[in-house]
C-alpha cells in the first residue's frame, strides 16, 4: 500500500494485450485510461484511495450507516474491478449494492441509519438537525 507496487503489477496486466485470445479489458477506452494511470505514476496515491475506499464502504455497510451512499460507492468500485476483467464475486456485489441503493429507504430502520437519517434529515424528510426552531403562536416565542 505504501508504494503501489500491487496495482501498479495489477494493472500493467491488464492493459497487456496478448498475442492470441482476448485481452482482459474489452474497452480500450479503459486500458487507455488505466494506461494514463500507469503513465502519471497515480498508483502511489491510489493504492492508499482504494484500501481507504473499501475499508470506510465496508464499515459503512456493516453498522448501516448511510447505507445507499456506502452502497453507491462500493457498486462503483466492484464497476471498475468489472471493467478491469476480474470477475470473481464482483458481479454479485455489484448486484447486492444495487438493491441496497434502491431499498435505501427500508434500509434505513435497521442499523445507525434509523437515527442518522432522522437526525441529518433526507431528500424526502428534514431531520431535526440544523432545522429552524418550530414557532408556537400565542406564547412568548412567537413575539
Amino acid at each position: 500500500v505504501q508504494t503501489g507496487v500491487a496495482l501498479k503489477g495489477f494493472w500493467e496486466r491488464v492493459i497487456m494485450i496478448p498475442e492470441k485470445g482476448r485481452p482482459p479489458i474489452a474497452f480500450d477506452w479503459y486500458r487507455d485510461f488505466l494506461q494514463y494511470l500507469l503513465n502519471t505514476e497515480s498508483y502511489t496515491w491510489f493504492g492508499k484511495l482504494v484500501v481507504a475506499g473499501e475499508l470506510l464502504i465496508g464499515i459503512a455497510l456493516l453498522v448501516g450507516a448511510f447505507t445507499g451512499i456506502a452502497a453507491f460507492f462500493g457498486g462503483f468500485m466492484n464497476w471498475n474491478f468489472m471493467m478491469a476483467g476480474t470477475t470473481s464475486v464482483n458481479p454479485v456485489f455489484f448486484t447486492l449494492s444495487i438493491l441496497l441503493i434502491l431499498a435505501w429507504k427500508t434500509a434505513g430502520y435497521w442499523g445507525l441509519d434509523r437515527y442518522l437519517l432522522s437526525a441529518l434529515g433526507t431528500p424526502w424528510k428534514p431531520g431535526f438537525i440544523g432545522s429552524p426552531p418550530k414557532r408556537v403562536s400565542g406564547s412568548a416565542l412567537a413575539e
